[in-house]
């Protein structure tokens, strides 16, 4: 069974990495893939922790997005600073769920990863579009925890 440390291997950490700064070449938002093991109570509360603790709530527009998985828990979100959910609806985020979820159901975390960032990044850029003088807030790289 994989765990947070093996469900991508080297190829798919780096495709996704890429799929990341492919997608905030489109807006001034910021994507971080967040991957553990186990989600320590309520999907919604841990995402918003993660999201805190990576400072995600720290860009400057306030429009950062993680993308939460709990690999042995069977769990995922995608979670949205307050500067995106103050010009969106409440289903912002459903369809590139549904998209990824669908991936995951058929053992494609990588695929489902990758397409949903990629989405992100093109529902974002209507609200954010990239800027000139944007810089990267976040590292682009995925977050692993092995807990």
């Amino acid at each position: 069974m994989s765990n947070a440390i093996t469900i991508l291997n080297r190829e798919e950490d780096h495709r996704i990495v890429k799929a990341i700064k492919l997608a905030e070449k489109n807006t001034s938002g910021e994507i971080k893939v967040h991957i553990e093991n186990y989600c320590k109570g309520n999907v919604e509360e841990r995402s918003l922790f993660v999201f805190n603790r990576l400072k995600l709530n720290k860009t400057k527009l306030r429009n950062g997005v993680l993308i939460y998985l709990a690999v042995k828990d069977h769990k995922f979100a995608i979670l949205g600073d307050e500067g995106i959910n103050k010009v969106v609806g409440n289903g912002f985020w459903n369809d590139v769920k549904d998209l990824m979820q669908s991936r995951f159901k058929e053992n494609r975390f990588a695929d489902g990863l990758e397409e949903g960032i990629m989405r992100c990044g093109e529902k974002l850029k209507n609200f954010f579009p990239y800027q000139s003088d944007d810089t990267n807030e976040i590292p682009d790289n995925i977050s692993y925890e092995n807990n």
